[in-house]
Formats: structure tokens, C-alpha cells, sequence
């Protein structure tokens, strides 16, 4: 699906959940019910699909969302590799659990641009930097995404 399709898919005053997709770790990100502002919520340690999916549906109950963004690393050139299409079976697989609008944006460099920002306007240490960089990262991809649907 689309942005625009996503967008007019979403039910009025949902929250919008954003995930930054990792095989160790899943950084999540939750929108206001007004779509207008991305927070950094928490990141899912990955143990087994039972526990994150317990983990991701305890959020998507609790932030009340009305759908789900998924970060798409492509490839600098724009084609997806093996890591985009990663993303596109576990936003498959966690379709058949939670039955919500999804859509993907385009997650280049988002990891590197959250890391940048806390190193120099937030002169975060590294220990503090790696327990939110995946949650920052997630709603980086998450506010791109909600920036863009106000245009469509």
C-alpha cells in the first residue's frame, strides 16, 4: 500500500506506530492521535516472534494506533536488498497477527542521522546512545512519513 492509500486507510484519531526493523532489536516509535508528532517509545529487545509480537501488541493496544509505518532501508541507489525485503516479511508476518493499514518509507541513513544529532546537539555519551538510538531512529522514519502524508 501506498502513503496516500495508508493515509486515507487510517481511521480518524489513531495513533500511528513506526518501527525500525533490526534482527536483534526493534525500535518503536507512536505518533499523536492528531498525526502530527513522532516520540520515541521504547525498543523491543528480539527474542522469539511470540515475545515481540506480545511486545508490539501490548503498544498497538496501548497507543490505541490506527497503523503501522515500517523504516524501508533501500539501497543508496533505491533498490531494496536483502535487509528491505527482511522488513517486508516481518511487516507480512505480523500482518497475520494485527490486522492494521501498513505502509513503508524510506529509512536511508535515518540510524546515521539520529546517532549524528545525539553526538552533537545532544552530547549524548555512547552507553546513553545505543539504549535509544533504534527507538530515535524509529521516529525519524516515523515523522518523514507523517510530514509527507499532510501533503497527500
Amino acid at each position: 500500500m501506498d502513503l496516500r492509500e495508508f493515509k486515507n486507510s487510517l481511521p480518524p484519531f489513531h495513533a500511528v506506530i513506526g518501527f525500525d526493523y533490526g534482527l536483534k532489536r526493534l525500535g518503536v516509535a507512536a505518533s499523536d492521535p492528531m498525526l502530527m508528532v513522532a516520540t520515541a517509545q521504547k525498543t523491543i529487545l528480539r527474542s522469539s516472534w511470540e515475545k515481540d509480537m506480545e511486545a508490539i501488541l501490548a503498544l498497538v493496544n496501548a497507543k490505541e494506533a490506527g497503523g503501522i509505518i515500517y523504516g524501508l532501508p533501500l539501497q543508496m541507489n533505491g533498490e531494496e536488498g536483502e535487509t528491505a525485503a527482511a522488513v517486508r516479511r516481518f511487516a507480512e508476518k505480523v500482518a497475520e497477527n494485527i490486522t492494521l493499514p501498513y505502509a513503508f518509507w524510506d529509512e536511508r541513513l535515518s540510524s546515521k542521522a539520529m546517532e549524528n544529532f545525539l553526538i552533537k546537539e545532544v552530547d549524548m555519551s555512547r552507553a546513553k546512545r545505543k539504549n535509544i538510538l533504534d527507538s530515535s531512529s524509529a521516529a525519524y522514519i516515523l515523522q518523514g512519513a507523517l510530514d509527507a502524508m499532510r501533503y497527500l
